[in-house]
């Protein structure tokens, strides 16, 4: 029996061709994603274990906190404590690193960065080394994190200029190029390397922000580091660097682990389906086999043998392809990496890595799923009568059965259950677990789908075939051929339904988000443009827009350290003749008996100097009326109305004691108002010092020339570099790009679901026309050309993927606009037209190759000797 299986399959591999592509496909997939994974894991480490142990122990000041438990800014360590540890006899050598911001300007002299990089000192033992070029050595000389270098443009011997802290331009040559991976300190906003005396002068920083220390030889790497521990106490946090190391690797393990889950989940889906085209391969082969089943049986096979040689046809038909998918999956897991790595911050130093994980899961889910998927074809094989079979000619018997009332009333049922899930989601609103009830309803709509996928089949074809009738004859035979086995058309639609149901719901999500969030940023950005300082965090760092004295305006109590615009700017633009108007923010914190527990009783209180409320400011109300604002009144946020609206009061305190404001509006959430807004005048009393705007907001003359209004908001900071320029448009610009970059990479990988569908509605096709060659043949003698035989099995296969992706376009656009509902509130509900015609088009071509193939060999097949034959 088993040499008769293997000769089955050595003699018919060629149906099996679609359908070990759509295991290699999926399988492909999931080992390159562990492949991919595991390579980014172990670059990551060795980036980092390699950085890291090039000292023995890493000393950093110490978390502090205050008597209610919120952060408070580390002391640096001292020259005093480098001292104390250099006369440790454990100790070789040990320097110390200078942390503080360091003001950069790019190619057109404007400041690098809505915060300042970091300004890094070297010394003689450090852990950082250059990946291009060398580190600085002497003081006009200095090295640029990668990020820094990608970001500004700047190369090893270039010339670039840093601000001091009393604003003047210093210029250095770039020496090296510094990877400092995925370092949170310096990774993030980017870092420039200098050696000890310039980053004291660079920044204005004070003490050490790291301490690194090599161990004296014959000394451990342990015992150092509990010296130094023991040595400074609680004023430093003390690790070993390996230890050091592995934190930051496993810091860079969690992210690829998330990445890894996430591409393993579109992984599933292409298996999922996957398995819906072995399923429907196995089960038209099957019937179509009858005659051989029964033979078998009659030359006495036994139930047990037919059912085993069936499962092992699949387990060979699993294994191969499975093997053939890892091949292809290590080839593009390295070369995942290799793109991919460095777009999250990671440059790939390690050899690819092979884990043997990666083969098995490739392996054992390849093969298993095909196996399983073939369980049910392997059981009907067992069934089949031998003298009956004998009876029957090669048709796929089996297979043509309708959908009875029990499967109706069925489907109909997870239709109705489906929707009152949708709409409980509704009545509900937002909230993060209704997207588990979403997906739930989701899950059971289509099971209804599946249960009546033969109605469906049929119910669509004669409505999209009624025009196709009047086309001509091989139109008619093709919309009579898809509903004469409803059952196996649904087979090979529901693969295809899958996938499209999953890209049109993301691409609901994707534009319903994008309209929200546009909505939400035409409410929030008030102007054309906008000017910040630069914002300087505390520690260090030039800022050259604050004014003389700022800092003391600003006070000691603020929770964070603002900066000011100067008002010589504001001058200057209010002269510009496209310019029509600019009003500045303002805002700080002070006491209220609305604020919200969270916020250790301060509220966030902000006026726009200038700005007209309802005309300048707009937003959405809960309710009342922006444009009564004025003295003694407030707009609250309805995050800090809590109870209270309009005609209610709050007290804000103030120098002169607490002062009573009246609401005149409540301002939805995350719109322009946030917490408390008042007139200037008010502010001005409950903050008598604050007079400068932190920002300003310019907008344009209706008419205005872009490029005119542009030049004058520019030149207006032409003398402050450290005021940053932003255009509301660009902004808004920028994250439409984002989603669309987003949206692209995972229709992109959902795609991959769609090629494995289409290979199966070629399968099925090709298995067809095999089935009716004598059909073919007779349609042939009696007049039917080559051409129009091919035109039929064309519109036939057309047929089949438009039905296919019509539902799955139907329930991706209900379940996309439910899943929206359930989690974004203020929904701008966005139907993706150009993206379901997108589909739609896709879907022609899909059916049009797959009928390629098949349609040139029923083409090719001799007239006669398809009619001789039995």
């Amino acid at each position: 029996m088993l040499r008769t299986t293997l000769a089955g399959l050595r003699l018919h591999k060629a149906r099996y061709v679609t359908t070990a592509l759509a295991i290699l496909l999926g399988v492909m997939f999931i080992s390159g994603t562990m492949v991919f994974a595991d390579t980014l894991e172990a670059s990551y480490e060795e980036s980092v274990m390699g950085s890291a142990t090039n000292v023995d122990t890493i000393a950093v000041p110490a978390e502090q906190q205050d008597e209610a438990g919120r952060y408070l800014e580390p002391e640096p360590l001292t020259e005093e404590h480098l001292e104390q540890i250099r006369s440790l006899d454990e100790v070789a050598a040990a320097d110390g690193v200078v942390n503080g911001h360091a003001v950069l300007l790019d190619a057109e002299g404007r400041t690098v960065g809505s915060v300042p990089p970091l300004g890094v000192s070297v010394g003689e033992v450090t852990r950082f080394t250059a990946r291009e070029g060398t580190l600085p050595t002497t003081a006009d000389e200095v090295a640029l994190g990668t990020t820094t270098a990608s970001e500004t443009g700047f190369e090893v011997g270039d010339t670039i200029t840093l601000l001091d802290p009393d604003r003047q331009e210093r210029e250095f040559t770039v020496t090296g190029l510094v990877n400092f991976g995925i370092d949170p300190e310096y990774g993030f906003g980017g870092a420039v390397v200098m050696t000890e005396d310039v980053a004291r002068r660079m920044t204005g920083a004070e003490g050490f922000g790291e301490i690194d220390v090599l161990a004296a030889e014959g000394v451990t790497e342990e015992h150092v580091t509990t010296s130094v521990a023991a040595l400074l106490g609680d004023a430093a946090e003390i690790e070993s660097g390996t230890a050091y190391g592995e934190r930051l690797a496993g810091q860079g393990g969690a992210q690829s682990a998330i990445l890894r889950i996430s591409l393993l989940l579109f992984g599933v889906i292409a298996m999922f389906v996957a398995s819906i085209v072995i399923y429907n391969t196995f089960a038209i082969l099957i019937a179509q086999r009858q005659r051989e089943m029964a033979l078998l049986r009659c030359v006495g096979a036994k139930r047990g043998q037919v059912f085993r040689s069936v499962l092992i046809e699949s387990f060979v038909v699993g294994l191969v392809s499975s093997a053939l998918g890892v091949s292809a999956g290590i080839g593009a897991g390295f070369l995942g990496a290799w793109i991919g790595g460095p777009l999250l911050g990671a440059d790939v130093v390690a050899a690819v890595v092979i884990d043997p994980n990666a083969i098995l899961a490739g392996l054992l889910v390849g093969t298993l799923m095909t196996v399983f998927s073939a369980l049910v074809p392997a059981i009907r094989a067992t069934r089949v009568s031998p003298l009956a079979a004998l009876r029957t000619s090669a048709t796929a018997a089996g297979l043509e059965k309708g959908t009875g009332w029990p499967r109706v009333v069925f489907g109909v049922l997870t239709f109705v259950v489906s929707g009152v899930l949708v709409t409980g989601v509704r009545l509900i609103g937002p909230h993060p677990m209704n997207l588990f009830v979403v997906t739930g309803a989701a899950l059971l709509a289509f099971l209804g789908v599946v249960v009546l996928g033969p109605l469906l089949v049929r119910w669509c074809a004669g409505v999209l075939g009624l025009p196709l009738r009047r086309m001509g004859v091989p139109s008619t035979l093709a919309v009579d051929n898809s509903t004469r086995n409803p059952r196996r058309a649904a087979t090979a639609m529901i693969a295809l339904t899958v996938g499209a149901t999953l890209i049109t719901g993301y691409s609901v999500v994707s534009a319903t988000v994008e309209s929200t969030m546009t909505k939400i940023l035409d409410d929030a950005f008030l102007s054309d443009y906008r000017i910040d300082p630069q914002y300087a965090p505390e520690g260090g760092g030039a800022d050259a827009s604050v004014e003389e004295g700022a800092e003391e305006e600003a006070g000691d109590e603020l929770p964070v350290d603002f900066s000011f615009v100067p008002d010589q700017v504001r001058s200057d633009l209010e002269r510009e003749p496209s310019i029509e108007s600019v009003f500045g923010e303002r805002h700080d914190y002070t006491e209220s008996d609305a604020a919200m527990e969270e916020s250790d009783g301060t509220i966030p209180v902000t006026t726009y100097n200038g700005a007209e409320p309802g005309t300048d400011l707009t937003a959405d109300l809960v309710e009342g009326d922006l444009a009564d604002l004025g003295p003694g009144t407030v707009i609250l946020s309805e995050d800090f109305a809590v109870d209270r609206g309009v005609g209610d009061t709050i007290g804000l305190a103030s120098p002169e004691g607490e002062l009573e404001f009246e609401i005149v509006a409540v301002a939805e959430d995350m719109q322009a108002f946030f917490g408390a807004t008042i007139i200037t005048e008010d502010y001005e009393r409950i903050f008598p010092e604050g007079t400068q705007d932190s920002s300003l907001m310019i907008r344009g003359v209706p008419d205005a020339d872009p490029a005119e209004l542009r030049e004058a908001v520019y030149s207006s900071v032409d003398d402050h570099p450290t005021l940053q320029v932003g255009s509301d448009t660009e902004i808004k610009n920028q994250f439409s790009e984002m989603m669309d970059i987003a949206f692209y990479t995972i229709a992109a990988m959902l795609g991959l679901a769609i090629i494995i569908a289409v290979f199966g509605i070629s399968n099925t096709m090709a298995l067809s026309v095999l089935e009716r060659t004598r059909e073919s043949a007779m349609l042939r003698a009696l007049g039917l050309t080559k051409a129009q035989l091919r035109r039929m099995l064309a519109i036939e296969s057309v047929l089949l993927c438009l039905i296919g992706a019509g539902v799955g376009i139907v329930l991706g656009v209900v379940f996309g606009w439910a899943a929206s509902i359930a989690v974004l509130p203020n929904l701008v509900f966005t139907f993706p037209g150009p993206q379901i015609a997108v589909f739609i088009t896709v879907a022609i071509v899909a059916g049009l190759l797959s009928a390629v193939l098949p349609a040139r060999r029923a083409a090719g097949t001799s007239i006669t000797g398809a009619l001789g034959s039995e």
